[in-house]
């Protein structure tokens, strides 16, 4: 790789790792606050059942956008549910923000790969749904509703239904309505893997330009290796049921980030073979 910055990659789990700089799982930035920590945690349903994760440790720092890779039925989605609250780990505990996790997980807004837009509302109040909870004016919260749908490329939509717009429309207005929801961490279960290959580089781009404005932090699952190279400033892959953390990657991150370029750079070629690697490794077992 010459002068060029090499991936950082660590191994999680008791097997041999590509030897490129141990790290530690969810040490990318000790001094920073983390937005989500977990701490030996594992889970099932209920005893005796089988087991879905089995002892996870991982942090998530303040402003880092984190991604979830692994074989179907992994526990990469239970990892979603532990840190939105919706679940509570069997062993082990959830921190966010510092403090101990007991019932729903405020500070996040969780956006999932079936979109839940309601289908009798328009795409503009869709979108301010976060709003009226919170007791907003409806003048105020649709004006904020219409900049954030032109935000996201959705200018014009006000009136339509969800049934009348497209799959990338629909993901696009669920990202709105996220937004929306003015939480610091946003969860993303394969939010764009229905859409079309150049819509969903288009989404990613829209994903990417707004943590630069943002800074939210973002935990994301995918099946899709050039997704989680483009999106992750960091990247796990997790091990066969009962899921476990395998391997952790530290993607080289210059922005602002041009999805479709840096996917062609050196670099992210690396990372998408070191990963693709250790995820063909979890796939054989």
């Amino acid at each position: 790789m010459g002068d060029r910055m090499k991936p950082k990659v660590g191994l999680l789990a008791s097997e041999t790792a590509p030897k490129v700089g141990a790290t530690a799982p969810g040490n990318r930035d000790s001094g920073s606050q983390a937005a989500v920590a977990a701490a030996s945690v594992s889970f099932s349903y209920r005893p005796g059942s089988p087991v879905i994760l089995e002892d996870i440790s991982l942090t998530a720092a303040e402003g880092e956008i984190l991604v979830l890779i692994g074989p179907s039925g992994c526990g990469k989605s239970t990892v979603l549910n532990l840190i939105a609250g919706m679940l509570k780990p069997t062993q082990g505990t959830m921190e966010s923000g510092g403090k101990s996790l007991n019932g729903l997980n405020r500070r996040v807004t969780y956006m999932t790969q079936k979109d839940t837009l309601l289908a009798w509302r328009s795409a503009l109040d869709n979108a301010a749904l976060p709003l009226e909870i919170r007791g907003m004016p409806k003048k105020e919260r649709h004006e904020k509703a219409r900049q954030t749908l032109e935000r996201v490329g959705l200018a014009g939509s006000d009136d339509l239904r969800p049934h009348q717009m497209s799959g990338g429309m629909r993901s696009r207005l669920s990202l709105a309505r996220s937004l929306l929801s003015d939480t610091d961490i946003l969860l993303m279960d394969e939010p764009f893997a229905a859409i079309d290959a150049l819509g969903r580089l288009r989404l990613q781009q829209l994903l990417v330009s707004i943590w630069e404005e943002t800074h939210k932090t973002v935990i994301y699952v995918t099946h899709d290796l050039n997704e989680a190279v483009a999106l992750g400033h960091r990247v796990i892959v997790m091990s066969p049921r009962p899921g476990r953390l395998y391997l952790e990657q530290e993607i080289p991150t210059p922005h602002p980030r041009n999805v479709a370029r840096f996917l062609t750079t050196p670099e992210a070629r690396d990372s998408h073979g070191i990963l693709w690697d250790a995820l063909e490794k979890q796939l054989r077992r």
